[in-house]
């Protein structure tokens, strides 16, 4: 039987987007205090200035970290887990109510398409203070693939 060979394959930032818009499991990395890193799974998305963007709550630790570094990295997955994957560092920001609404729409519609009651949708988001946590794209890897190097393709 064949192996599978790991693949690393280097793209621009437009690829880069095309990879990751269509999925929506990221695992957010944030900074702590001491440098160490926090990792969330997170449901993400890309807004229409091409930044990965999260919903979250004001008391979270990822809120806290960014609020603090002002950066984040984003493990981007496909829904099969052994599927190609993609890390993004960046500048991050939190956006509070009121100024997270319009972005919280975009996050909603980056995701899971129009939603049959916006205004609902407003009011929930206000009613829970949602914030957007949001990393504009400084550095991003390969897409890579899992499997074995090359060099042990026929072993």
């Amino acid at each position: 039987m064949a192996r599978t060979i790991a693949t690393t394959t280097a793209v621009d930032r437009e690829q880069m987007l095309a990879f990751v818009r269509p999925r929506h499991h990221f695992v957010l990395m944030t900074y702590r205090r001491d440098g160490t890193v926090q990792s969330s799974p997170v449901t993400g998305g890309v807004d229409p200035e091409g930044r990965l963007v999260v919903s979250s709550y004001p008391d979270r630790a990822k809120t806290a970290n960014i609020r603090r570094s002002g950066r984040a990295g984003v493990l981007v997955l496909s829904d099969d887990f052994d599927g190609p994957w993609l890390q993004v560092d960046g500048e991050a920001e939190v956006l509070d109510m009121p100024d997270a609404l319009d972005g919280l729409v975009d996050y909603f519609r980056s995701i899971s398409g129009e939603h049959p009651d916006w205004d609902d949708y407003r009011l929930a988001m206000q009613r829970q203070d949602k914030v957007l946590l949001r990393v504009a794209p400084l550095r991003w890897g390969p897409v890579a693939t899992g499997g074995f190097p090359a060099r042990l393709a026929g072993a």
